[in-house]
């Protein structure tokens, strides 16, 4: 199979129809052996009727409906756990997307041997102030904390190999940063394209302003998870022995002042209390490696949703 196209969706009955005539009519005119596969991510409109309507009519549709809304990363998850093409092209069910930029997308993972492309949407059809600028915001973060030099990280139509996407594993709402688990599962070779950002012609953005806090978050999370996650103690152990260390020599200090310099008891120096404080700390800290460090040893699935149907598959 040339080519899985896995496309998250929650309520979004209207556009679909249109969107997979128009990736029919791509996938036809290339010659394309091909699945396309809607994650209906806990839809309250029409969307799965609509997709096992999309689904009698052609057989290289396919479908997943979750029980309820889990949010994009899981919808991209199951999606990439039931592709089954050597290229997987994600992207977006508003229509937002161009399906025409399917081709040159394969064919930089096919021909020029990317592990993954991201679309870069370079001139956007958004609202400057609620979107345009945290975006940009968000990406120089990103490209920072990587140094994976890509231009939008969160643009919805990517590229992948199928070594990537059976290789990683997304979930909280990390996927704004999928090149990022990539590259910290060792596939460095990152591509970019720039991509047509077409205006929204059917319902309204699913995102609020809680994604531009959740993103920063998120950033964070994938950056100590990504350098730390099968090392906590790397991380923890560190701060804590700095801590309780830097403690355990002011604690010193004093007990010696006291006995050959200056007899003032020690619990009437506040440094006194600042020493033992840094010593609970760095306690704590080294407890929290060690626990961390059996944690990972044993960690439990974190991608267990709940399915109500599928079609297909």
């Amino acid at each position: 199979m040339d080519l899985s196209i896995v496309i998250p969706l929650l309520n979004e009955d209207e556009s679909l129809p249109e969107l997979c005539a128009w990736i029919e009519r791509v996938m036809l005119a290339n010659n394309y052996s091909y699945e396309v596969i809607l994650i209906d991510d806990g839809s309250t409109d029409d969307s799965w009727n609509v997709i096992t309507k999309l689904r009698s009519a052609n057989p290289n549709i396919k479908g997943i409906k979750f029980q309820r809304n889990y949010g994009k990363s899981a919808a991209l998850n199951e999606g990439f756990k039931a592709a089954q093409a050597n290229v997987i092209i994600t992207m977006d069910a508003d229509m937002q997307d161009s399906p025409d930029e399917i081709p040159e997308l394969r064919r930089m993972i096919i021909e020029d041997g990317f592990d993954m492309v991201s679309g870069w949407k370079k001139k956007r059809y958004d609202n400057t102030l609620t979107k345009n600028i945290p975006s940009k915001l968000f990406n120089a973060a990103a490209r920072s904390m990587s140094k994976i030099q890509l231009h939008d990280f969160n643009c919805g139509l990517k590229s992948y190999s199928k070594k990537v996407v059976k290789s990683i594993e997304v979930y909280g709402e990390m996927h704004r940063y999928v090149p990022v688990l990539a590259k910290w599962a060792g596939f460095r070779k990152i591509g970019e394209k720039v991509v047509e950002h077409r205006a929204r012609k059917y319902g309204i953005t699913k995102f609020g302003w809680s994604r531009f806090v959740n993103g920063f978050l998120d950033l964070m999370t994938i950056f100590f998870v990504g350098k730390f996650g099968k090392r906590p103690m790397h991380f923890f152990g560190l701060w804590g022995s700095i801590f309780f260390f830097l403690g355990l020599g002011i604690f010193t200090f004093l007990t010696i002042s006291k006995f050959f310099f200056d007899q003032t008891g020690l619990t009437q120096r506040p440094l006194f209390f600042f020493a033992i404080m840094l010593m609970i700390i760095g306690s704590q800290l080294f407890l929290a490696g060690f626990i961390g460090e059996l944690i990972s040893r044993n960690s439990p699935e974190r991608n267990n949703y709940l399915i109500e149907d599928k079609t297909g598959l």
